[in-house]
């Protein structure tokens, strides 16, 4: 998967590219239609809390969305490419969709106020709603459609526009400032069905616009400065306008008309056509910001190929690489929000897609100065974690007390978009803070781990498997890996003999043909490759040094040898190994090389008891082996030899406590036999897996005598572990 290049060409600074698109789409529709219901439904002192709450909650995220911005080279996808590169590729691409359909919405909601204006002012066009915003909403197509500059010339001559209309509210507003009518409506008063929240929803779209600057990221001459400047000078410049409409707005016009009209800020103008002109401008700009914003977030989103269905948005037309098809998309969106739609229906819905994209921005800083990355170095000095997770908690907050419903919704897409990237397993060729945050968690963790005393109740498989070709005998490592079931860590350790300056270069390419065959065989391991003179040095290095803190090796693991002439060497190195603390695991299987090695035997997993010294660390491995999800249904069988049927009874009771003790599921049996090797063969011939309990032999005993006597123990059995425990595992817990 290649990186996102929307290309950067430089177009526009902070005052066109940034403040003025982030103006023009706050002070739109819900200023000039809908603020006034606000103030009248919840009084001017809950609709200034509600302003500051919003810009609150707004300011933090620009905050976010600077940190990010002066953080990393910024290209084309606004949100997308910020919450992509921090968050990884699952987060980025479920909130890029989420955030375009957000986007395409707000078309159809601006289109939507325009046409109310334009119906409220021309009546003869009262009974063609529809087909009014359809013209407008294609008129707004082909203006971005011819071009992004274009676009940028036509909103300086709208927001001359828009400040001559709020010219002209502000002094009619004190012209007609009334203090009786200003003291009632203070206090709340709600209409019916109305409350703080629905107050809320209604108004929050009205600041979303702060990403308008951000979604043109691709087309800004320096977007690490102009971001954070201009986003944060319009969030100041229209709170101050809003909170100033919302006072003259209570002083002009009864509590009443301020919730039935949604014309209270041009009936309160000192020039009714300025406020007409003004509401036209608003509108009409918002509507080609958002349709401008949201076809370069999905070409972005394309260009990363996280939806294969989505590659024909990534194409752009002319020098400037503009998004033709994904501005086309935006329009067919746009239309259909038109058609099922109304501005009331519209709000909140977009208020849920714009708090969730908000929302993982502010989680997206958190993690980023949270994991306290070495890469992460913003320039923009005014971001904490502290108050991007506060950001990030309050838009959750926010969702559920606005709609409960709606933001179950909103998550449950959100995680579904999410695991449905995950399954892809898209391979990205850039880093994000996912590996930063496991880092710093790691470091902690590993930290604690070193200093709380160690505990057998807390034992874990930690598996050192030497399994020498793995690519030849992959079953070593598949057993490994299911020994360790999901909750140890297994590492495949390798020595090459020779010199380390002369074989430097075919140990990192051992080393990198190791992780493709642990890749291959599907098993979570770390490979672990030494170039060593002398073999058996080199596992005892690998032995010593492999892991880090609480996490190194406790168990070693390799193949049980049939070789009689290397019997002294073979029991010298596990001698070596066992004096170094660590548990020995003998592994021998007579299956058919040739059969597939993940495939489960069937038959039991048998347990033969002959004492705790082993005995512990052989249960435990058994219970940790059918944990696995491919051996569910295979049964632990916990087995021992008695030579007389005077101890079967006691020896049965004492077997059972043990298991019950151990809050381990497995059936007892006893053998009544004279041999133990017969005994075995007899019982476990067709068991899935037998675990074995040996003692290394000291110096004075026979290396040759050793192997040959577990040789003849493994030998009629299809798969065996012969176990040495260290003693640090224990059922007793």
């Amino acid at each position: 998967m290649s990186d996102s290049r929307a290309p950067s060409y430089g177009r526009f600074g902070t005052f066109g590219g940034v403040f003025t698109p982030c103006t023009l789409t706050i002070l739109g529709v819900i200023m000039f239609l809908r603020f006034g219901q606000v103030v009248g439904n919840a009084g001017l002192w809950s609709a200034i809390g509600i302003v500051l709450l919003a810009k609150a909650i707004t300011t933090i995220t620009a905050f976010s969305v600077s940190a990010i911005a002066t953080n990393t080279e910024l290209r084309g996808g606004g949100a997308y490419y910020m919450i992509s590169r921090s968050l990884g590729v699952e987060f980025g691409g479920s909130i890029g969709l989420v955030f375009f359909l957000a986007q395409a919405g707000s078309v159809a909601l601006y289109v939507i106020g325009f046409t109310e204006a334009l119906v409220a002012t021309v009546p003869a066009l009262q009974g063609w709603p529809i087909s009014v915003a359809s013209v407008v909403n294609a008129l707004v197509f082909l203006c971005v459609f011819v071009g992004a500059g274009w676009t940028i010339r036509l909103q300086y001559v709208i927001l001359a526009i828009l400040t001559l209309a709020l010219l002209s509210f502000a002094v009619g507003g004190v012209m007609r400032f009334d203090v009786e009518v200003f003291q009632g409506n203070l206090a709340p008063g709600y209409a019916s069905g109305q409350s703080l929240f629905t107050m809320f929803a209604l108004f929050f779209p009205a600041a979303t616009g702060i990403m308008a600057g951000a979604n043109l990221s691709g087309d800004l001459k320096d977007p690490a400065r102009s971001i954070p400047r201009g986003t944060l000078v319009s969030i100041g410049v229209t709170g101050l306008i809003y909170v100033g409409m919302g006072v003259l707005l209570a002083g002009v016009e009864e509590r009443t008309f301020l919730q039935s009209s949604n014309m209270a800020v041009r009936d309160a103008a000192a020039f009714p056509a300025l406020i007409t002109a003004g509401i036209f401008a608003a509108t009409l700009s918002s509507a080609i910001g958002s349709m401008m914003g949201a076809p370069r977030i999905l070409q972005a989103l394309a260009r990363d190929g996280i939806f294969k269905s989505l590659l024909v948005f990534s194409k752009g037309k002319g020098e400037n690489q503009e998004p033709r098809n994904a501005i086309i998309l935006t329009f067919l969106i746009a239309e259909a929000g038109i058609l099922i739609g109304t501005l009331d229906l519209i709000a909140p819905i977009i208020t849920m897609f714009f708090m969730v994209t908000y929302g993982y921005l502010n989680f997206a800083t958190f993690r980023e100065s949270y994991s306290r990355n070495p890469s992460y170095r913003p320039t923009f000095r005014y971001a904490h974690w502290t108050l991007a997770l506060a950001g990030g908690v309050a838009c959750a907050a926010v969702m559920l007390l606005i709609s409960p419903g709606w933001a179950m919704a909103s998550a449950a897409l959100m995680f579904a978009l999410h695991r449905f990237i995950s399954k892809q397993k898209i391979r990205t060729t850039w880093g994000d803070v996912r590996s930063g945050a496991a880092y710093e968690r790691a470091r902690k963790e590993l930290r604690r781990l070193e200093h709380e005393h160690y505990h057998p109740k807390n034992w874990r498989p930690a598996i050192l498997a030497f399994s020498g070709a793995v690519a030849r005998r992959p079953r070593t490592a598949i057993y490994a890996n299911w020994l360790c079931a999901g909750r140890g860590i297994l590492s495949l350790g390798q020595v090459i003999p020779g010199d380390v300056e002369d074989l430097v270069e075919r140990r990192r390419g051992q080393e990198k043909a190791l992780r493709k065959v642990i890749q291959k065989l599907g098993v979570d391991a770390f490979p672990a490759v030494v170039v060593s003179n002398d073999r058996q040095r080199g596992i005892e290095a690998l032995v010593q040094c492999h892991g880090l803190g609480g996490l190194r090796p406790n168990s070693v693991m390799g193949d049980w040898i049939r070789d009689g002439d290397n019997a002294e060497n073979y029991v010298h190195a596990l001698r070596r190994v066992s004096m170094l603390g660590q548990s020995l695991l003998l592994f021998s299987s007579q299956v058919d090389p040739d059969s597939d090695p993940h495939e489960v035997p069937t038959g039991t997993v048998d347990v033969w008891w002959r004492g705790k010294e082993n005995g512990s660390l052989m249960v435990l491995l058994a219970h940790m082996l059918v944990q696995n999800a491919d051996w569910r249904g295979r049964h632990v069988r916990l087995l021992r030899v008695v030579n007389n049927e005077a101890a079967l009874e006691e020896t049965e009771r004492h077997l059972k406590d043990l298991v019950q003790r151990a809050r381990i599921e497995a059936r007892v049996q006893v053998v009544v036999s004279d041999s133990t090797v017969h005994a075995i063969h007899e019982v476990s011939r067709d068991a899935a897996v037998v675990f074995l309990g040996f003692k290394v032999p000291d110096e004075d005993s026979g290396a040759p005598g050793f192997v040959e006597a577990n040789d003849a123990l493994v030998g009629g059995l299809r798969t065996v572990f012969l176990v040495n425990s260290a003693g640090d595992a224990s059922l007793d817990v």
